[in-house]
């Protein structure tokens, strides 16, 4: 019998996504640099967190033996890289003090982790209902 996914994780899962969500976006929000800036940090976001949501699933489904696309697979693996490079390279040459970028760099890791985990949990809990049905 397989087990899901404990209360506890769905829980601390979704409470990192959040957080590190939100602290990212509030940082953007109070941050005194351009629009342009701001929407260039925040589409990272938003490409990071659906690249690795795409790379978990599409390592996911390899390993339970549904078959996925080497080019698909390959997208997902360069786009999780380049989402995370881009944040570099953008934290890189901004004016920003350092500490200010450690924390653009530590929200945005913290919600590509826990996305990776709530999408894990998901389809964890989606997979016992359906064995149970």
């Amino acid at each position: 019998m397989k087990q899901g996914p404990s209360n506890a994780f769905i829980g601390a899962s979704w409470v990192g996504l959040l957080a590190g969500g939100t602290s990212y976006c509030i940082g953007l929000w109070n941050a005194s640099m351009q629009m342009n800036e701001k929407g260039y940090y925040f589409t990272i976001l938003m490409y990071g967190l659906f690249s690795a949501v795409s790379l978990q699933k599409a390592v996911r489904d390899q390993l339970e033996g549904i078959k996925v696309t080497a080019i698909y697979y390959g997208l997902s693996w360069f786009s999780t890289t380049l989402s995370i490079l881009l944040l570099v390279v953008g934290l890189w040459n901004a004016t920003l003090l350092r500490s200010e970028k450690g924390f653009y760099a530590m929200s945005f890791l913290l919600c590509l982790f826990a996305a990776v985990a709530v999408q894990k949990n998901i389809r964890d809990s989606q997979a016992i209902n359906d064995t149970e049905q």
